[in-house]
């Protein structure tokens, strides 16, 4: 055996020995958090991979690509600490703006790594994860419009855990288009009514709109956002030390705890996810109080 296989082969069998050495302080370490508040879910705006692309002098694109090392890593921690749904903000409507290289870019990333999230051994099916895709899916191109309908039936007997990956999303879209169709339900409702000879009944709904009474109720809104399939978030994780939502969930997370570390998405790591689930754990009897009062 080579010189350069032995030192080949002492390399994986370090790393082994350090992945299962991280692996029970891991365990350890969430054995320990579990005695508080655990979040139900979590959401993600991976904020930064072109700004640590330049910061690293790495081809355009790059950073994306070390963005998804690091999507991988923190949905295994949330997971592992037992959290039932992560949703991610994958891609905005307003980032079709960027160059059409760039998109062009993310949308390849995403074909392959989707194909890669639905094998046999990948996290998704290890953890026994069913994955949705949010948005307005129809500006997607047909080949990756098909990759995510295919991932999404390819997981939807997974039980265990849910990721929410939000794609060609934006907040402001989302609640225009569950009002438009929660109007449109309720105008299919009276012309229903209408045609039965229900008349007094319509008359009456009538009446009630224009006297400022809830024609349109929260809830038939609400059924028709794309996140119904997971409760509100508990937690929203930022990175870039950015404090604010970018047209992300702003229905969703009115008493939702924001952390926002200053690194850049493609450097978080363990620390700072045990960092924000503990600043969760110390906010959450506040938040708690908060919603209920609402």
């Amino acid at each position: 055996m080579g010189v350069g296989n032995v030192w080949i082969n002492f390399w994986v069998v370090l790393n082994q020995i350090i992945e299962r050495v991280t692996s029970f302080f891991r365990r350890c370490a969430f054995n320990v958090l579990s005695m508080g508040s655990i979040p139900i879910h979590v959401a993600f705006i991976m904020d930064g991979n072109r700004r640590f692309a330049k910061k690293k002098k790495l081809a355009e694109g790059a950073g994306h690509r070390f963005g998804y090392l690091s999507l991988v890593s923190m949905l295994k921690y949330c997971f592992e600490f037992g959290v039932k749904y992560v949703t991610i903000y994958a891609f905005s409507i307003d980032n079709f703006q960027r160059s059409p290289e760039e998109v062009q870019s993310v949308m390849d990333l995403m074909l392959e790594k989707v194909e890669l999230l639905i094998r046999e051994e990948s996290l998704v099916n290890q953890y026994g994860v069913r994955l949705h895709f949010l948005g307005n899916l129809g500006m997607l191109s047909e080949p990756v419009r098909k990759a995510l309908e295919k991932a999404a039936i390819a997981t939807s007997n997974n039980n265990r855990a849910v990721l929410s990956i939000c794609v060609a999303y934006a907040s402001t879209d989302e609640i225009v288009r569950a009002v438009e169709k929660s109007c449109e339900e309720k105008w299919d409702e009276m012309n229903l009514k209408s045609a039965n000879g229900e008349g007094n009944d319509l008359g009456k709904e009538l009446v009630m709109a224009e006297n400022g009474e809830n024609f349109i109720t929260l809830a038939d809104v609400e059924k028709h956002m794309y996140t119904t399939v997971t409760p509100e978030p508990d937690m929203l994780i930022r990175t870039s030390g950015e404090a604010r939502l970018s047209n992300f969930l702003l229905w969703q997370t009115s008493s939702c705890y924001l952390y926002s570390p200053s690194v850049l998405w493609p450097e978080i790591n363990f620390w700072h996810f045990l960092w924000a689930i503990l600043n969760f754990q110390r906010n959450n009897l506040r938040l708690v109080k908060k919603r209920k009062q609402l």
